[in-house]
């Protein structure tokens, strides 16, 4: 089953099945969504497919090592900015560097405590995702509270359909970024969710209305042949 759209997911890159699936149960009870790989190839054929929001990866994996697999995403554009918390057993300094050096953004030392990990999970995600994990985010007038599901715009509130909430919600994390209907769809609807592109489109325009309900310049920016942007 699809985890519910805009819910953030985890890739698990764990080759021990005990480990890989306590932490899936303590992300799924945090409320994010969760993808498993058992080694560094799967890891990178699933992230090809599909990137997810933040990746958890154990540094000694079979055939290709975790260091590996973060060096690879880290040097792909596509890739280079989601977050990866590495995993080891290893606690020399000199390892520590070498994990942070090869683009790890954090590095937990086994045995570790799982209520201190997903801290560290959602630490990262309040850099990337924070309307995900409660933030307040504000952006040129529009205030959107993501755990109250309130929109405000110059002080007056909003009413948003929930597909509306998530839209605005996706770009008020990264105001100005050009979002394609394609981007949008995954991000907005699921992954495994299909939905026809015009759809995206239709819900811009509800959008767009919802946030000019009392007066002001559009907000939402069409980029012809590229998408969506908002400023």
């Amino acid at each position: 089953m699809a985890p519910p759209a805009s819910q953030p997911v985890v890739l698990i890159v764990e080759d021990e099945a005990s480990q890989r699936e306590v932490l899936a149960y303590n992300l799924e009870a945090e409320g994010f969504g969760v993808a498993k790989a058992v080694n560094g190839e799967e890891a990178l054929m699933l992230v090809q497919e599909s990137a997810p929001d933040l990746i958890v990866l154990d540094w000694m994996l079979p055939n290709v090592s975790g260091i590996e697999v973060c060096r690879q995403l880290k040097t792909r554009s596509e890739t280079r900015n989601v977050p990866i918390i590495m995993l080891s057993a290893r606690s020399e300094e000199v390892d520590r560097v070498r994990g942070l050096e090869t683009g790890a953004d954090d590095y937990v030392i086994k045995p570790y405590s799982v209520v201190e990990l997903m801290a560290r999970v959602r630490s990262q995600l309040r850099r990337t995702r924070p309307a995900t994990v409660g933030e307040v985010l504000e952006f040129d007038g529009i205030t959107l509270d993501a755990e109250s599901h309130k929109v405000f715009r110059d002080g007056n509130p909003l009413k948003l359909g929930p597909t509306e909430f998530r839209l605005l919600s996706t770009f008020m994390e990264k105001p100005g970024r050009v979002w394609s209907r394609e981007q949008l769809l995954d991000r907005v609807w699921g992954r495994d969710i299909y939905v026809d592109t015009r759809t995206v489109d239709v819900h811009i325009g509800r959008l767009r209305k919802a946030l000019c309900q009392h007066g002001g310049d559009d907000p939402v920016r069409t980029v012809r042949g590229a998408g969506y942007a908002l400023g």
